[in-house]
């Protein structure tokens, strides 16, 4: 690959700092969110009338149903940072798999498992 088709790898090196982090951080929230939802933990509701128990009884069944779509969504980020970081690893991180240009670095900041430029987005739409 052309090396002015690719990012330096000082800059690899910082894109690979805020993926670790990103990593971290997400991981963090998905114990938590799985942690949320695998608590059985009784609330006391036997002493309510039985209404009010079939009432927060659905809610919690909701709110778990959440929960897990949440942890699914957070799993799958971290798939994608991670997948970043082996494009990192291939020196191939920051090039739209559509167009083969750089990804702007401000792009890959604020979304850094980003594997289309902005131009290859409005493409899409």
């Amino acid at each position: 690959m052309d090396d002015n088709n690719r990012y330096s790898d000082k800059d690899l090196a910082e894109f690979k700092e805020l993926i670790l982090k990103k990593i971290e951080y997400a991981q963090e929230d998905l114990a938590l969110i799985k942690s949320t939802f695998k608590n059985d933990s009784d609330n006391g509701t036997d002493d309510t009338s039985p209404t009010f128990k079939a009432f927060e009884e659905g809610s919690e069944t909701m709110s778990k149903e959440a929960n897990v779509q949440l942890a699914i969504r957070q799993e799958k980020f971290i798939r994608d940072l991670k997948n970043a970081l082996q494009r990192i690893e291939n020196k191939t991180y920051g090039v739209c798999r559509v167009t083969g240009k750089l990804i702007q670095k401000e792009r890959l900041k604020l979304v850094p498992h980003a594997t289309l430029s902005i131009e290859a987005k409005n493409m899409q739409q």
